[in-house]
């Protein structure tokens, strides 16, 4: 166990970054080169054993977070990285872009600073990697049952991970030409380099796992035909749907997407191109949005070479403390928080960049049709209506869009192709247990029956006859829903699974991961009738907030 007067004796001292300057130097992670050990194990021996570890409930993983804190305080890094492992497949992922929610329900945050499990779990996975403790974990024989991946984000890979480690035969597809989704495209350097990923990529592929880039399911290649050919599909696309900025003068040019603009930078970072073709250098940017992709963006365009940044905010400034609406132990506590890129910011220009209660009025162009400033306002902090007389101007050269997402691409034909729906938020519908739906009453997409009473792939028993109320009706004849009040039945998709951000929307790498640990269990399910993988949350599980 941990030092029982740890928390009272060590204060919470998290790892320092280096320096802004010398970070803004370079593409290397803020805390590139820097010493975590001992100060990692001293910082593990605060965790208090307390009698019930919040933790475990702020963390969507259900990260075994208490056991691992106390191998890691006495330097057990093997007995550490398998208590990490064993509800993680990615925790070099986590450690680094996680939020922590964890820290937000450390029983220790009730009246102090909490653990910082966040640099412990970092330390924990690096070390397994230096260490040789991630070794590959082929299963030991082959189910013969086939699956498809569609998308290789965090919880793509992670439903692969499970599966191929469960003996079926997983293949992963990708639409871009390299594998890691917004983890390789969308993900900064200096938040998390990209040997990381190409590390857990390489050890899944010597699991099994087959990857296919520049596979355009949907558009090149037929999702249908790709069901056809597996025995089940995972749909793990991600939200990638941009949101839009409807202002007079959007169509001016220099005004672009932030998934562009970050994709330009890291496919620098990848050796596509000696210089990116979307650039802040010498240029005043403003980036619409308060978020992680808008301080990603800031990072970005502060070792570019801007002349300024500013970061537009419509929520109000929080305070210091958690409101009194959001108390202990609920997650993401509306509270004043700073980026590694804010700090940068504020150590080139010497402010904070971010300007909150303030909305784009409109843009304003040059004569030949180029952005050149920002009409922007105060606004209210309930409502967010404009404040009269708060008008003002504001230079823009490259104005920046990360306004979040809101659902799978609506363009692409995935969804149409499997006999998908969407939800009242956009993304694509699905049971509690991650099977994928269809609308009431159709037929379960092409190739395979949606029938209840269809047959089952080999091993799986058979689902019980549908009632009459839940079949389709014939032709000319009204709906008889059943029973009053009852939702008309979707029909399934057979064998179709959605996992990750397509069916909950936007969200954080660690519910992508656990997300794609569920999933997986369910399609074992699905092709075996039972399963011993996890499933640490449900498709409708939500954040323990407010």
């Amino acid at each position: 166990m941990t030092d029982p007067y740890g928390f009272l004796r060590t204060p919470r001292n998290p790892v320092p970054s280096r320096p802004a300057d010398q970070r803004l130097g370079d593409w290397r992670e803020v805390h590139a080169g820097q010493t975590l050990l001992p100060l990692v194990s001293e910082q593990a021996n605060r965790c208090m054993d307390c009698g019930v570890p919040f933790c475990h409930g702020g963390c969507p993983l259900g990260n075994l977070i208490p056991e691992w804190n106390a191998y890691a305080a006495h330097g057990e890094w093997r007995a550490a990285a398998e208590r990490l492992h064993a509800t993680n497949n990615f925790p070099e992922f986590t450690g680094r872009l996680c939020p922590a929610p964890c820290e937000d329900s450390c029983v220790l945050a009730i009246n102090a600073d909490p653990v910082t499990i966040k640099n412990v779990e970092q330390t924990i996975a690096d070390q397994a990697w230096e260490l040789g403790y991630a070794p590959p974990a082929p299963p030991g024989r082959l189910s013969g049952q086939t699956v498809a991946v569609i998308g290789s984000g965090p919880a793509g890979l992670a439903t692969a991970q499970q599966l191929t480690r469960a003996g079926h035969t997983v293949v992963v597809y990708e639409r871009a030409d390299r594998i890691g989704g917004l983890l390789r495209y969308g993900i900064p350097a200096f938040k998390m380099e990209k040997i990381h990923l190409d590390r857990r990529i390489a050890q899944m592929r010597a699991e099994g796992t087959v990857f296919r880039t520049d596979a355009d399911i949907g558009g090149r290649v037929d999702a249908a035909e790709l069901r056809r050919r597996h025995d089940a599909v995972v749909v793990a696309v991600g939200a990638e749907e941009r949101r839009e900025l409807a202002a007079p003068g959007r169509d001016l040019h220099g005004i672009h997407q932030a998934m562009e603009y970050l994709t330009c930078a890291n496919r620098v970072g990848e050796g596509d191109f000696a210089e990116p073709a979307l650039t802040a250098e010498g240029r005043h940017v403003v980036i619409v949005g308060g978020g992680d992709t808008g301080s990603d963006c800031l990072g970005t365009a502060l070792r570019q070479g801007a002349l300024s940044v500013v970061q537009l905010d419509i929520r109000p400034e929080p305070g210091p403390g958690r409101p009194e609406a959001e108390p202990w132990p609920l997650v993401h506590p509306q509270v004043y928080r700073i980026s590694h890129a804010h700090e940068e910011a504020r150590g080139r220009h010497g402010t904070d960049p971010r300007l909150f209660s303030s909305a784009t009025l409109h843009f304003e162009g040059d004569a030949d049709g180029r952005v050149r400033a920002l009409h922007l306002t105060a606004v209210e902090p309930v409502g967010r209506r404009p404040m009269p007389g708060t008008e003002r101007v504001i230079e823009a050269e490259l104005v920046l869009l990360a306004l979040g997402f809101s659902g799978p691409e609506r363009a692409c034909r995935l969804g149409e192709q499997l006999g998908l729906t969407r939800d009242d938020r956009g993304n694509f519908a699905r049971d509690a247990d991650y099977t994928a739906l269809g609308e009431p009453g159709t037929s379960g997409g092409p190739g395979k029956s949606g029938d209840p009473g269809a047959t089952p792939p080999p091993g799986r028993p058979a689902a019980p006859k549908a009632p009459p109320w839940a079949e389709a009706p014939a032709a000319g004849v009204p709906p008889t829903w059943g029973p009053p009040r009852e939702r008309p039945a979707r029909r399934r998709p057979e064998g179709v699974f959605v996992a990750g951000d397509a069916g909950r929307g936007q969200s954080l790498v660690v519910w992508a991961i656990a997300e794609g640990r569920a999933a997986a269990a369910a399609v074992d399910r699905y092709l075996t009738g039972s399963t011993a993988l996890p499933a640490p949350v449900g498709a409708h599980d939500r954040p323990l907030s407010a």
